[in-house]
């Protein structure tokens, strides 16, 4: 499958090059994708899904997807891992898992989505659709070429794009990575992955496992999927079609008992192969996703650290090809974004280890199961693996500066992510009591107010109610992925404006 988004000079988005695959696919361990959108009180409350006004019809789709099996399940529900699972996320007490050790919120305020990876493109494709994209399916690219003034993408069929910009989004095999150049280094696979969607002749045999003998097996949230993961150095062939005898030969090394596959609709296979590119542009061409940096999909980051990557990405090319801002602003796409995927790549290197089977694991696992249980280890782990952690800014003046804003209190019905579900920033100043959303402080010469002006096009205006949550500075500017670009005083907003979103546009005397 090749996907490539192609920016053009104009603004416009011509048509990312969409190829349909199979219905299973594998976001995790599980076979699941999990996004995590809002937190406990301490933690950010907003993230991309919630600032883009997609939060209910992902939770929809996750209920619906998890209510109607509920009482399908082939294995006895209160032993299986699952199970559990199930009971933990409609309680709002999952934080996700490292290694499979859980990490439970002990406020129960959590808020985790989990749900099929193609059924969550479905919810995204729709929203592109409504915003105007044409989405054109079975275009794979073949080459990519580049030149000073633009980058030409030829598709499968000879048909040749030519765009400003072209965002490689083409999976770990990226064509447009290998074209264009990049380096791709990393570590070869130690395991192999299956999931499929088969059934077994005696379905109570197998229950959800992280400890086999020889692996671990999962029974997916979906009736008739399972998964196995063996430590044997990674997969020979991914490329074969997995069959009913391979799959069961893996059940039985995996659980030591004599499991029959009676029939298997279809397979794949997946390892733990971590890779990273150096920088994620080069010239006209960038990259996103899985096409700049693969692991092992233990711990289920990979949709987060994807869909951050498009955000970080999006907002700064647009303004970029349409002339708002300079070039330079690209450049804060890589600095940004590419410490974020080491880390995952290292603690995700870090989990495979902790999954091998043997006494030497099981003793460190149950040794870090009790640090994890210590509250500040349980906040960095938590933040880690859902990605509310992430700093833009470390060692900033102003706390808020380089972290994703919480769901302030404005002025007004709207809450920050409503304001900016159509890509603007935010100007956030402060209120004064009895003002409401009334002119900004500082307004008049010099003031926000006066300084927003050129802007209107890009950046809303809004009041933080009471007089707080602003980390101690009087404005606050928001970027369109939610992370906050400043924070400071109303004289030194002229400057982030236009470091962040470019010079300002001409307005009438």
């Amino acid at each position: 499958m090749s996907r490539a988004w192609v920016k053009s000079a104009s603004g416009s988005t011509p048509p990312p090059r969409v190829q349909r695959s199979s219905r299973l696919k594998c976001g995790s361990a599980t076979g699941f994708s999990s996004v995590m959108y809002a937190s406990t009180p301490a933690a950010p409350a907003c993230s991309c899904v919630f600032l883009r006004g997609l939060v209910e019809p992902v939770e929809r789709a996750q209920w619906e997807m998890l209510d109607a099996p509920a009482g399908e399940r082939q294995d006895p529900a209160g032993a299986d891992v699952v199970a559990l699972m199930l009971e933990i996320l409609r309680t709002g007490r999952i934080r996700g898992h490292f290694a499979g050790l859980p990490l439970l919120d002990p406020a129960g305020g959590a808020a985790y989505v989990m749900l099929k990876q193609d059924r969550l493109e479905e919810i995204l494709a729709g929203r592109a659709a409504a915003t105007g994209v044409r989405i054109q399916q079975g275009q794979a690219v073949t080459d990519v070429a580049q030149d000073a003034s633009s980058v030409t993408a030829t598709l499968v069929g000879g048909q040749v794009v030519r765009g400003a910009y072209l965002v490689g989004c083409d999976g770990g095999r990226s064509v447009v990575r290998k074209r264009a150049g990049f380096a791709f280094d990393g570590t070869p696979p130690t395991m192999t992955g299956r999931t499929a969607v088969a059934e077994l002749a005696d379905p109570s045999l197998v229950t959800s496992s992280l400890r086999g003998p020889g692996g671990l097996v999962n029974l997916s949230l979906v009736p008739g999927e399972i998964a196995t993961i063996e430590f044997d150095g990674g997969p020979e062939d991914r490329d074969a079609p997995v069959t009913a005898a391979e799959l069961q030969e893996s059940l039985r090394r995996v659980t030591g008992l004599d499991v029959v596959v009676e029939r298997l609709e279809t397979g794949i296979r997946y390892s733990d192969n971590a890779r990273h590119v150096e920088t994620y542009r080069m010239g006209r061409v960038l990259l996103a996703g899985d096409a700049a940096h693969v692991h092992s999909p233990i711990g289920g980051q990979g949709l987060n650290l994807g869909l951050q990557d498009a955000f970080n990405l999006g907002w700064r090319l647009g303004l970029v090809a349409r002339g708002l801002a300079p070039e330079s602003l690209l450049d804060g796409y890589t600095a940004e974004r590419h410490p974020v995927a080491a880390r995952v790549l290292r603690n995700a290197r870090a989990q495979v280890a902790l999954m091998r089977p043997g006494a030497q694991v099981d003793a460190l696992r149950e040794v870090l199961g009790e640090v994890i249980g210590l509250p500040e280890a349980w906040r960095h782990f938590a933040g880690m693996m859902d990605g509310t952690a992430i700093d833009y800014a470390p060692g900033a003046a102003q706390p808020l500066a380089g972290r994703f804003v919480p769901d302030l209190r404005l002025a007004g019905a709207a809450g920050v992510a409503e304001l900016m579900r159509d890509g603007h920033g935010l100007l956030i100043g402060l209120a004064k009591p009895g003002e409401g959303g009334g002119a900004m402080p500082g307004g008049g010469a010099g003031g926000l107010e006066e300084v927003l002006a050129g802007y209107r096009d890009r950046v809303r205006p809004a009041w933080a109610e009471g007089g707080s949550g602003l980390g101690g500075a009087s404005a606050l500017l928001v970027r369109p992925d939610g992370y906050a670009a400043w924070a400071g005083e109303p004289g030194e907003a002229a400057g982030a404006l236009a470091t962040w979103f470019g010079p300002p546009a001409r307005t009438a005397a």
